[in-house]
């Protein structure tokens, strides 16, 4: 990938577009919204639009894993009851890279990369996608489009009355998609995640203390070898230890806290048994006497 995903919690919202589909505000419109001028809206609806043309820009320039791929396998069968769940249709596919990171789009679009899937077991991958579709659901997919546009600055235009719809240039949106890459969630957007994470788990019937054990492992990320890196990509989330310990309260004060013991991570695709030659029965004929 031209750029490293590794801090769990990017949401992607917005890169490229149709202009049917996902039509851009004018530099007018933006230059509106960068002074605060009321009556500007950016809609859930508006950031699922932009975020659908994203994604498939992205998987287009990503190593998606096929459907017989084993990473596959094992997310749609970790995942796949879950599809239209939590008030958004979501869809999922799996990026053939070491990163370890998960996102989720507007759209209900959920990547997740195999290295994340390389060391969490089922149920600590289902709390960090539980995590990620909180983003969504809490719509702070849109609040991240909005931070974006301003961060650009694709604006100051000398009035705003039109409100007119275009489409941007390739240059513009280059630099609305490294902006939105860059953004970060505010520490009570990702608690509020957080805590959308260990109530999605317990109302599944999953294991609520793997919300810790998962917040657990990047915790030992950022103490091991991989500390200076960690430290720095994760400076804008909560600790990863308080997180952690946050989880264990509530399954304390739920009755549910007991030690998580990670289970058998397996992302291999299963052994197809091969299907044996037919073979063709002679006929025999009786010799008339």
């Amino acid at each position: 990938m031209k750029k490293r995903f590794t801090v769990l919690g990017i949401l992607l919202a917005a890169f490229s577009f149709t202009q049917m589909n996902a039509q851009i505000l004018s530099d007018k419109a933006m230059g509106a919204l960068s002074k605060g001028v009321s009556g500007f809206t950016f809609s859930d609806a508006d950031a699922a639009a932009l975020a659908k043309e994203s994604i498939a820009e992205m998987d287009a320039n990503n190593p998606v894993a096929g459907p017989e791929d084993g990473y596959s396998i094992r997310l749609n069968r970790v995942f796949g009851k879950h599809i239209s769940s939590e008030g958004v249709t979501l869809n999922y596919k799996v990026y053939l890279v070491k990163d370890i990171n998960a996102f989720a789009c507007a759209d209900g679009s959920v990547r997740v990369f195999a290295g994340l899937m390389d060391i969490m077991d089922d149920n600590e991958l289902l709390a960090v996608i539980g995590h990620e579709i909180g983003h969504v659901v809490n719509h702070d997919s849109r609040d991240a489009v909005k931070a974006a546009y301003k961060k650009e600055a694709l604006l100051d235009a000398a009035s705003s009355q039109s409100g007119k719809i275009e489409t941007m240039t390739k240059s513009q949106l280059g630099q609305i998609g490294s902006a939105m890459i860059d953004s970060k969630h505010s520490r009570k957007q990702e608690s509020e995640a957080d805590s959308f994470s260990y109530d999605f788990m317990k109302r599944n019937g999953y294991d609520v203390n793997a919300v810790e054990a998962a917040f657990r492992i990047l915790q030992n990320l950022s103490e091991g070898a991989e500390a200076s890196f960690m430290t720095k990509m994760m400076s804008s989330h909560p600790d990863s230890g308080k997180r952690a310990d946050d989880a264990k309260k509530k399954a304390t004060k739920d009755g549910l806290y007991k030690a998580y013991v990670q289970q058998k991570i397996d992302n291999t695709a299963p052994v197809k048994a091969k299907t044996p030659a037919k073979t063709t029965a002679k006929k025999t004929t009786a010799k008339k006497k």
